[in-house]
């Protein structure tokens, strides 16, 4: 039976990164991968492929309603579905195809089946013909992601009522879509079908959007989105969902009123959990928290000395960057060095058009931790580059703490700040103060130049607005 050092279970951002990270480190690595392609959610059906829809829907609406107010006439354009999606299906092939040639680069053994714990030092791992081979390893990580998950009593049929991976593969665009969860996934999804055409409603049951983002960010997204046409029922409750021969019929419920959405499409958006099924966590004792989560330390080590766990099946955000520098951790932990993540700088995007970033502490939060702090805001309409591009929606919010100056929390909606976010991550991990952003020379004319205006702001000195 072959043994491995380093055998992880699931070929995600977190599994395929971390194993890589362990075998430049000299250890014997393998990976395992149940969906055929690795790559893992984010890849496959997520953040990559969404990506890819996201950029050719805003293209598309730039040019039906845009391109004429800067002097680019052309024919109405029109809109080809299947190849659009043929676009980004080539683009997640290629990534994965990438993936597996770093991994023979790097000496890792690509897996193919879907892995469960036969003991704390052997996993079974079963392939598409349902032949099974046992592996013993010394470490073993569990990295196997998250899956959406639904309301009571509704059921993602990913035809009808589908959750982000249906989203991304519908064969026409739906004269009306329903998003139920006006979180990241579902603006997103909604954005890139109400640019092809589609009605878009979104409900929501708290009064606001984008739960857990800095309020007056939020606040002004939703004045955004609403401006572009999406339409929201806040402090809404979803009843149910009932399915007929024209799509479906969404029942919710405001203010003690209930009344029904017709719609095409139904997009489930409310959340996503821990993937641990079918892995045998119970069998081998691995402890679980109450949400479903799998229980680490500080080193990512389970209440079992030998197996660790990383990404959506632990505690903190699902996102594809978290997973990915805790993989590299263990990996580093392992090896005998020293594996770190700093959650204080850990940066969230919006892929919109204007995106939404944010890292550190939100205002809120501040407040709730009687943390004394300063403000300094600039908007985008008031950035050169902004104004000549029209893309002068959105502000840069700089949060930095009263006494020391140091940044605390950074929030930005405008174009671009899913890039902008990073000069933000890296002046926090280095404990930058808002003076220190002030004072760094921002080339001109740059979408940047808000992040100075910003930090100047903090002391009340911005010099274009």
């Amino acid at each position: 039976m072959e043994e491995f050092d380093f055998l992880v279970i699931g070929g995600g951002p977190g599994g395929y990164v971390g194993a890589i990270r362990a075998a430049q480190l000299g250890l014997k690595t393998a990976c395992i991968e149940s969906r055929g392609t690795l790559g893992g959610t984010c890849l496959n059906v997520g953040c990559i492929p969404s990506k890819a829809l996201l950029h050719s829907s805003h293209l598309y609406k730039k040019a039906k309603t845009e391109f004429k107010n800067i002097g680019i006439n052309i024919n109405e354009p029109s809109l080809d579905l299947s190849k659009m999606m043929g676009h980004k299906a080539k683009g997640v092939e290629g990534l994965t195809k990438g993936i597996e040639f770093l991994f023979k680069k790097n000496k890792v053994t690509y897996i193919k089946g879907f892995g469960a714990f036969k003991d704390k030092n052997t996993i079974s791992v079963t392939d598409d013909a349902n032949n099974k081979k046992d592996y013993k390893f010394k470490n073993a990580i569990i990295a196997t992601g998250s899956v959406p998950v639904s309301l009571p009593n509704i059921e993602i049929d990913e035809k009808i009522v589908v959750s982000s991976t249906g989203a991304l593969n519908l064969n026409s665009v739906p004269k009306k879509l329903v998003v139920i969860g006006a979180g990241y996934i579902g603006l997103e999804m909604g954005s890139v079908w109400l640019r092809l055409g589609s009605e878009v409603q979104v409900v929501e049951y708290l009064d606001y959007i984008t739960p857990g983002m800095d309020r007056e960010v939020s606040d002004a997204f939703l004045k955004i989105l609403q401006k572009q046409g999406m339409q929201f029922n806040l402090s809404t409750k979803v009843i149910g969902v009932t399915k007929n021969k024209k799509g479906a019929t969404v029942s919710v419920e405001k203010n003690g009123t209930k009344s029904d959405i017709d719609c095409d499409v139904v997009l489930m958006s409310v959340g996503r959990k821990p993937n641990t099924a079918g892995l045998n966590l119970d069998k081998i004792g691995v402890k679980l928290d109450s949400k479903g989560r799998v229980e680490t330390n500080h080193q990512y080590k389970t209440n079992l000395d030998n197996i660790y766990a990383i990404g959506d099946v632990i505690a903190g955000p699902m996102l594809a960057h978290k997973a990915e520098e805790e993989g590299i951790a263990v990996a580093e932990f392992l090896s005998g060095k020293y594996g770190h993540v700093n959650y204080d700088v850990i940066p969230g995007v919006i892929y919109t058009a204007p995106e939404v970033a944010s890292v550190g502490k939100t205002e809120e939060q501040l407040k709730e931790q009687k943390i004394s702090y300063k403000v300094g805001k600039f908007p985008f309409a008031a950035n050169a580059r902004a104004k000549v591009n029209d893309e002068g929606d959105g502000f840069v919010k700089i949060l930095s703490d009263e006494k020391t100056d140091r940044v605390l929390g950074v929030h930005m909606i405008g174009p671009d700040v899913g890039n902008m976010i990073g000069e933000m991550c890296l002046a926090m991990e280095f404990g930058a103060s808002s003076e220190d952003i002030a004072r760094t020379c921002h080339a001109h004319p740059t979408l940047a130049e808000a992040i100075k205006e910003a930090a100047l702001a903090v002391d009340k000195r911005a010099i274009h607005f």
